[in-house]
Parts: structure tokens; C-alpha cells; sequence
């Protein structure tokens, strides 16, 4: 007798569903723009400073669902030589509104982006998303010269 297949609680067999077609175009994550990020000098090398920033309002889309995905997105860096300039920052996350991306890969993505651009000491990059069915999920990149 061979595998038995899945009952639902009313005794019923499973119905395998497949997942709907998407009406919504995802964007590309390799259509997010690093050149947006303009940089400045820092005018004091050598003397080390943390800097934090956060954009409490980051949206961009899950890749699976074609849903919205909402976060926190917050900078900590020291820099070496450049800063990022914030205005350029707000449009370069601006950018991510209709990716569909994980959460995991724009946390890296953002990293690798900023790095690439400002060559800092070190950089952590956080993402904490709000609740999706009960589950809160907060990831950590970091990056240190």
C-alpha cells in the first residue's frame, strides 16, 4: 500500500492549490541604483564617530506574494574619508518600493551598495519588518575593513 495522501481536519483529502499568477510587475533588485548615493567628505580622518541613521517607513515587495513588505531600515557606520548625504539616501531607498526582494538579500544588498560607495571603518546595516502572519523578522549585515 503506498503513501497515503493528506487529510485536512474534516476528514476531507487535500487539495494541492497552485500558487496565483501575480498581476503586479516586480521590479528587478538590479534595478536599484547605487550611483543615486551621492557621498561628502568627512572633514575629520582619523577621529572615529558612529553614525546612525533610520528610515522608519521602507517598503518594497515580497517576491513570492507580490505583497507589500514593510520595515525599519537603520545605518550605523564609521567613516573613513566620505559620508553618505541623506537627501540621496531617502531617493536610494525610495527605490527598493517595487522590488520584490527578501528580506535577508536587501539587508546585503543595501550593505554592499553603501560600502561600495563610501569605503567606511565599518558599517552594520539592520532590517526589522513588521509582523507577516505573527512573524516579526529583524535582520543584521555587517561589514568591517
Amino acid at each position: 500500500m503506498g503513501p497515503q495522501p493528506p487529510y485536512q481536519p474534516n476528514g476531507k483529502k487535500a487539495v494541492a492549490r497552485k500558487r496565483p499568477k501575480l498581476n503586479y510587475r516586480l521590479k528587478s533588485p538590479e534595478t536599484v541604483r547605487a550611483d543615486l548615493l551621492e557621498t561628502l567628505d568627512y572633514r575629520y580622518p582619523g577621529k572615529d564617530i558612529e553614525i546612525t541613521i533610520e528610515q522608519p517607513e521602507y517598503t518594497s515587495v515580497c517576491p513570492m506574494t507580490g505583497l507589500p513588505d514593510f520595515g525599519k531600515i537603520t545605518i550605523c557606520y564609521i567613516p573613513e574619508l566620505k559620508l553618505v548625504e541623506l537627501k540621496s539616501l531617502k531617493f536610494y531607498l525610495l527605490q527598493y518600493r517595487d522590488v520584490g526582494i527578501f528580506y535577508e538579500h536587501v539587508v546585503n544588498a543595501i550593505l554592499n551598495h553603501l560600502v561600495e560607495r563610501l569605503q567606511p571603518k565599518q558599517m552594520a546595516v539592520t532590517g526589522t519588518f513588521t509582523a507577516r502572519g505573527g512573524i516579526t523578522t529583524t535582520v543584521k549585515a555587517f561589514y568591517e575593513k
